[in-house]
Formats: structure tokens, C-alpha cells, sequence
């Protein structure tokens, strides 16, 4: 069953990184119409500036699943390194429900809003700004199945706990040789030797 349901995590947090890039075309690609539009052919597009922005919140939220799904939005690698190992799923699983409980909130009100915008519509779009809103709830959904795969791929011993701290710590290996060692050499303005 935790296979079947990671395997179908899978596909849907996939589908929402394709999502996701399109998005990020559509959005770039929009933006560097209204330019050519505005400062080329000093005639700007009523339409492509309100479709770039509404691209680009489908782009964050759909990529969200993704990032929660490898952990990286949930990371604090400082507590994960105070923590003892064998509390480490504690705090995993604290997290975890943390993340749950914003992601329930964004989708309860994110169906509130976009009911609520149903209506209106977008400037120079013509369009119900429920297309932009329902990004809210949907992402957000999509991040709750990732957040729960997450969690169970690690409660079974698919993946370690935690978060995958490999550059993180060649990256603070680096800072500490950068960082000055005494108040003498912060007034020289030198690095540790």
C-alpha cells in the first residue's frame, strides 16, 4: 500500500514540476513580450503583464510539492545538527505536522478566495481571476501528498531523516576558513590563516 502510494506521489509531484516549468516559460516568455511591446514598439501589451504574474503564481505553487517532497522547504539545518539521532524522526514528524496544519489553512482559504474571486476578472484578460487563486489551494494540495510521502518514505526506512546536508556542509567548511578567528583579525580585515 505505502508503495502504491509513493509511486503515485511520485507521478503527482512530477506532473506538478512539468506544470511548474511550463508555467515558467509561459511567465518568461510573457514578460519579454511586454518588454519588446513597450520599449521596442512603444505600443505595450494590455494583456501579457497580468499573464506573466498569473504564470508565475502557478510556477511557486506547483513547484512547492517538489520542493517539500525533497525536504527542502522544511529543512533548518542548524536544529537538525543539535539534535540527537535518535530524535531526529521526532522532530521529522513535528515538522511534518507543521507543515500540514499551513498547507490545510492554505487550502481551506485558498478555496474561499478563489470562490470569492469567481467574478472578477483580470485586467486586459477578460478572464475570472479564479484561474489565478486556484493556484492557492491546488499547489497547496499537491504539497500535502508530498509532504505525507515525505514522511512515510522515511517512516518505512526508504529515505534517511532528515535533510541531505552534502553541500551544506562543504558550504559551511568554507565559511569557517573565511571567518576571522579573533577580534585582532576582524581590525586587520583577514581571514583565519
Amino acid at each position: 500500500m505505502v508503495d502504491l502510494f509513493l509511486r503515485f506521489e511520485r507521478q503527482l509531484t512530477r506532473l506538478a514540476m512539468v506544470v511548474a516549468v511550463v508555467m515558467l516559460v509561459v511567465s518568461v516568455s510573457f514578460s519579454f513580450y511586454q518588454v519588446l511591446t513597450r520599449f521596442v514598439f512603444n505600443a505595450p501589451s494590455t494583456w501579457t503583464e497580468v499573464a506573466a504574474r498569473t504564470a508565475m503564481i502557478w510556477c511557486v505553487f506547483m513547484a512547492a510539492a517538489a520542493t517539500f517532497r525533497g525536504g527542502y522547504m522544511m529543512a533548518v539545518e542548524a536544529i537538525y545538527k543539535v539534535v540527537p539521532q535518535r530524535l531526529l524522526l521526532v522532530l521529522e514528524i513535528a515538522i511534518v505536522l507543521c507543515c500540514l496544519l499551513v498547507l490545510a489553512v492554505l487550502v481551506h482559504y485558498g478555496i474561499l478566495m478563489t470562490r470569492r474571486v469567481a467574478n472578477q476578472t483580470m485586467s486586459g484578460m477578460n478572464i475570472s481571476m479564479a484561474y489565478a487563486y486556484a493556484a492557492i489551494p491546488i499547489g497547496a494540495g499537491f504539497a500535502i501528498v508530498s509532504v505525507i510521502a515525505r514522511l512515510l518514505a522515511q517512516l518505512t526506512g526508504r529515505e534517511a531523516v532528515g535533510p541531505d546536508l552534502g553541500e551544506a556542509e562543504v558550504e559551511m567548511h568554507d565559511l569557517r576558513r573565511a571567518m576571522p578567528e579573533t577580534a585582532e583579525d576582524v581590525e586587520r580585515g583577514g581571514p583565519r590563516s
